[in-house]
């Protein structure tokens, strides 16, 4: 079985600041010392969690989009991590998953949190994202996403996905995120609770430190395991971690407690 190494960047970010945020993070990546496959950057990791997409949106052929380009080239890593996208007049809180050879995949959070008012200046996506990476399949969303499990939800099994090799359509969930302290337990508790469900790897990514509304962010990114266990969390202050997840041990947990047998099975519709 193979295995897979992510390295997390919790960090305070610059304020509505592109171009101090980028030499931060280009300072980050390119520092990291172990070998790593996949890097994961805060949501909206530009600008921080910006209600002024016309000042701050760019088009896929823009200059984040481009640093995301040549950093993933540089170190031969994938990056991901969400911005702000405009396309066809309408504006995006688009997660991008970048490839070393300038390839890409993106997803639109779907869920906008309109307690923040995200509704009123951005569009939601209506598609998930699986990747695949080395016989991996890993599944990309966004923070408020974390709040409606049956976005995430594992597939119900069908004749012809019973084989124990085949079982579940993913095998790690990342949210990236700009999640506050003042509702932090709800972010652990969910992030244990998505990995229980769905038998997977549950990767949680915030940032830290006050934001311009001064809402003050303490991290607590989390890595956590098929039967709940956390594997690493940080709170409060920056930190760059790096972690090896393990193919077999996913699946010995599967094989053992098979409870993906059980899945109910529903559809996902879209309005």
């Amino acid at each position: 079985m193979s295995s897979l190494t992510f390295t997390l960047i919790q960090t305070k970010l610059h304020w509505e600041d592109k171009q101090a945020n980028l030499a931060m993070f280009e300072e980050k990546i390119l520092g990291i010392k172990e070998r790593t496959e996949i890097v994961v950057l805060p949501e909206m990791f530009s600008t921080g969690f910006s209600m002024k997409p016309e000042s701050f949106a760019e088009t896929m052929h823009g200059h984040t989009v481009a640093w995301m380009k040549k950093i993933a080239a540089e170190k031969k890593v994938i990056l991901t991590g969400s911005i702000i996208i405009e396309e066809e007049g309408e504006y995006y809180n688009r997660l991008i998953w970048m490839l070393p050879n300038g390839e890409y995949g993106y997803y639109d959070k779907r869920h906008l949190f309109a307690y923040g008012g995200e509704d009123k200046h951005y569009t939601a996506g209506s598609k998930r994202l699986i990747a695949s990476v080395k016989g991996w399949k890993i599944n990309l969303q966004v923070c408020y996403d974390l709040r409606f499990p049956v976005w995430a939800r594992q597939e119900a099994p069908t004749l012809k996905r019973e084989k124990e090799s085949e079982i579940g359509l993913y095998d790690v969930l990342i949210y990236v995120a700009n999640w506050p302290e003042r509702r932090i337990h709800a972010w652990k508790t969910l992030l244990q609770a998505r990995a229980i469900e769905n038998q997977c790897y549950v990767i949680g990514l915030n940032r830290v430190g006050n934001d311009g509304n001064n809402i003050y962010h303490n991290g607590n990114s989390m890595v956590i395991d098929a039967p709940g266990e956390i594997l690493y969390e940080k709170q409060h202050e920056e930190d760059v971690f790096t972690i090896t997840l393990e193919k077999d041990k996913l699946e010995e947990v599967r094989n053992k407690f098979p409870f993906w047998k059980d899945a109910d099975k529903f559809m996902i519709t879209h309005e």
